[in-house]
């Protein structure tokens, strides 16, 4: 019913405001949920880590990363993937600076090349400190003022009604102060130290802030009023509920979120704090001053108060930079000369990398830099291009579909099957009409890994490793070979290098990715519309080629990249012939009994014990562990042995690999209930890695009339055609379309062709 989206919203709306409240039920309030009362950026640290934390992998080991980053309110539309590093580094600034611990002058800066995420970190956190504000433990409070009570209200109030209950009459802080600075000094000092002694947080909140000028006209004109009848109760006065409400707001952009963009104008006053109305002015003039209800405060930094300043592109506000130098120090801006305005703001700005020459250009003075102040107060965090082959996939994916959620997996074979999945996209062909296009299993992949390898070092690489090796070790922590693991422990990288400073960008391969999708292939088949197919070959051929007339890359950047794309081309090869491998010998299946079987007569061969049966105890197997291990296995031949005995490599092979790996993985998963014959056996990387490596020499052995060279048209009632037919209706089943399984097939039986005899 349309009805249920109005109710929808008013419930949303009605969990997100609160009638507003007396300035002592905000005080009890602040004492129940202390971080209601937090400073700046106290609350951005809170809001930050409210959202828990989750292992990731990244350059190959394991970190923690907040999951605010992950823009889960709004479904992940402006999730930052990876540089988990540096946001885990801008967090720690963040604690450093909250708890008065140091840095407190510095200014956040995030700088990077295009399309590493910089705008995605400002839109996720607008939506996650919106969000957060929401909740009741991250409630955000400023004040209003109502002088319509007052006996004179010249100058101060817009309206002539002196009810305390028409809205009209109440206004508020232009710039979300704090509550707690409507006290005087003293008395918010001696409330904040029973504040932060009651809270027990090892950050202490801090308001050091005097009232907004806004505010503090509406203030001193209810003090002079009540003064002057004599009120000796000046304070209560003033603060009565006819007079002040503090009121909660939903932080967002203007609600103390302020962004500077890059196509900001006006004077420096105008973009940092705001400009007179020269005809309030006239109307609004108080006591032969200025009055400062005639201030816009549209101005960033009237904007952030109470939370967050954001200077976007800050290299085309570079005269601005300098003027904010005192900001964090002092924590005051002036309007006038004569009016001044206190701010709990933290500042932060984003570039790219031409900031950093922009401030660079005196370098050459030593001494007498005049922007080296300026450089002092910056406190860089780089953004670098994506060096995780899963993260660079998930992120041209999403630029490609309308697919937002972060991918999280229990372990990496959950991501790996999303790295290897296909993408479908609906594109509008030359005549109008509405088709799905295919990205064919691996094609994602395909563009993610190479866009990787040209991102990547390769003077530091051992001998023997490739830079495709490297991208999967920083992927997933390790390289597998058959039951040989090595992890990036067993290697040294320089990690302080140049890794994702330069490198071919997401914008790059998802505007090619594009130009193929609206172009369809000259491929034909005669009942499968295989035109519709993006290879990934057609994809890594496609950014190779425009390399060189893409603006973005230097000549010398171009050639090396082209230089890279052949080992992405044989991984990705590889890829493809083990999913065709795997289907043809999907009936080359282990029960998981005759695997327990083995291993239970490999315990028993090793300590020369028996096995109990139901007909009694009997030795270990020689000829089931033979037939195993070169049936199953395929890891011996018979020259291994000596009659169904084995030799010392068989033997070591069922001490080292198979009993070892037992121990240790019922080690790592144990618990009170564990007992060996519970295991999983296929579970075990080194059981598992050796069954599910196939071989072509396994398909010679057990399809014998098979005929790779037949496979595009096979002939009727053949082996080969056969085979074909349950290997497409299995690739089918795992995820390729009978289009792409037909061309990704054929790919690889013509290369497996040439060497079949």
């Amino acid at each position: 019913m349309r009805e249920d989206y109005i109710r929808a919203a008013d419930a949303e709306l009605r969990g997100a405001y609160e009638e507003p409240m007396s300035l002592d039920a905000y005080v009890d309030a602040a004492f129940e949920s202390p971080s209601i009362a937090s400073h700046a950026s106290k609350y951005l640290l809170e809001a930050i880590e409210s959202m828990g934390t989750r292992t990731v992998v990244e350059e190959g080991e394991e970190r923690q990363r907040y999951r605010f980053f992950d823009d889960p309110h709004n479904e992940g539309e402006h999730a930052i993937l990876g540089n988990t590093e540096v946001l885990n580094g801008f967090v720690a600034d963040l604690r450093t600076i909250a708890a008065d611990r140091g840095k407190s002058e510095k200014i956040l800066w995030f700088d990077g090349p295009t399309a590493t995420g910089k705008s995605e970190l400002k839109r996720c956190l607008i939506n996650g400190l919106r969000e957060y504000s929401k909740t009741p433990g991250g409630r955000r409070y400023t004040v209003e003022w109502n002088i319509s009570t007052a006996s004179d209200t010249r100058g101060l109030s817009y309206g002539g009604d002196e009810s305390t209950e028409n809205e009209d009459n109440w206004y508020e802080s232009p710039v979300q102060v704090h509550p707690l600075t409507v006290f005087p000094p003293d008395v918010r000092k001696a409330l904040l130290v029973d504040l932060n002694a009651s809270s027990g947080d090892h950050i202490p909140t801090v308001v050091d802030e005097e009232l907004d000028p806004f505010s503090r006209e509406a203030y001193s004109y209810l003090e002079e009023q009540y003064r002057r009848n004599g009120k000796t109760e000046l304070f209560s006065a003033v603060a009565d509920t006819r007079h002040l409400r503090v009121k909660n707001y939903v932080v967002d952009v203007g609600k103390g979120i302020g962004v500077l963009h890059s196509e900001d104008d006006g004077s420096p006053k105008e973009r940092l704090v705001g400009s007179w109305m020269p005809g309030m002015l006239r109307e609004l003039d108080s006591r032969g001053r200025k009055n400062p209800q005639a201030f816009s405060y549209d101005g960033v930094l009237s904007q952030g108060n109470g939370l967050l300043t954001i200077v976007e592109d800050a290299t085309q506000h570079s005269d601005l930079l300098q003027k904010l130098l005192n900001v964090p120090d002092e924590g005051h801006v002036k309007l006038d000369k004569g009016i001044g305005m206190d701010l709990d703001t933290q500042l932060l700005i984003i570039s790219n990398p031409d900031l950093g020459v922009e401030l660079d250009k005196f370098a050459d003075r030593n001494g007498r830099d005049p922007l080296k102040a300026l450089k002092r107060r910056l406190d860089k965090h780089e953004f670098r291009y994506l060096t995780n082959l899963s993260l660079e996939t998930q992120l041209v994916h999403r630029e490609l579909t309308n697919e937002t959620a972060v991918w999280e997996g229990a372990d990496y074979a959950e991501l790996e099957a999303r790295i290897r999945q296909p993408v479908s996209v609906s594109v509008r062909d030359e005549g109008g009409v509405v088709v799905e296009r295919e990205l064919a299993p691996h094609a994602v992949e395909a563009a993610a890994l190479y866009s990787v390898v040209t991102r990547l070092d390769g003077e530091d690489l051992p001998s023997g490793l490739t830079l495709v090796d490297k991208a999967l070790l920083f992927d997933r922590g390790y390289l597998q070979e058959g039951d040989e693991r090595e992890t990036i422990d067993d290697f040294e990288f320089d990690r302080n290098g140049e890794e994702g400073t330069h490198g071919i960008p997401v914008t790059y391969t998802r505007d090619t990715v594009a130009d193929l999708l609206q172009t369809e292939s000259e491929r034909a088949h005669a009942d499968l519309p295989v035109e519709r197919v993006v290879m990934p070959d057609d994809v890594l051929d496609a950014m190779a080629d425009g390399l060189r007339s893409a603006p973005v890359f230097s000549r010398g950047e171009a050639a090396e990249y082209e230089s890279r794309l052949a080992g992405v081309k044989s991984y990705i090869f590889d890829q493809q012939e083990r999913d065709v491998l795997d289907a043809i010998l999907a009936e080359k299946h282990v029960e998981q009994e005759t695997v327990a079987e083995y291993v239970e007569h490999v315990y028993a061969w090793a300590g020369d014990e028996e096995i109990e049966t139901e007909r009694g105890p009997v030795e270990a197997d020689a000829l089931l562990m033979k037939l195993f291990e070169t049936e199953h296995l395929g890891r011996f031949d018979d020259a291994a042995y000596a009659g169904n005995e084995p030799s010392p490599q068989v033997a070591r092979f069922r001490r080292e690999k198979v009993i070892s790996a037992l121990n240790r993985y019922a080690w790592e998963n144990r618990d009170e209930g564990f007992a060996v014959h519970k295991v999983d056996f296929t579970e075990i990387p080194v059981i598992r890695a050796v069954l599910e490596h196939h071989e072509w020499s396994d398909v010679k052995r057990l399809f014998e009339d098979f005929d790779p060279r037949q496979w595009e048209d096979p002939p009727a009632n053949t082996e080969t055609a056969r085979l074909k037919e349950k290997t497409i209706e299995r690739l089918t089943k795992a995820g390729y379309s009978p289009a792409s399984a037909e061309l990704t097939s054929r790919k690889v039986m013509r290369e497996v062709s040439y060497k079949w005899d």
